[in-house]
């Protein structure tokens, strides 16, 4: 697996928040739930896919 190249963050980030405002404050969390899923499979690797978990949790104090 390769990590996304740090010029390609802003795009995401981009991306991501447009994703977010379209589905609506009452479907964000059911929209980052789905996300997470589809790129949990597209991954293909539970280890990988809790280590991301912990990861953003750990952004979260």
């Amino acid at each position: 697996m390769s990590a996304m190249p740090f010029e390609d963050f802003e795009t995401a980030y981009e991306t991501l928040a447009t994703a977010i405002d379209t589905a609506g404050p009452d479907r964000e969390a059911l929209f980052l739930t789905r996300l997470a899923l589809v790129l949990g499979h597209e991954l293909g690797d539970i280890a990988a896919f809790r280590k991301a978990i912990k990861t953003a949790l750990e952004g979260l104090d």
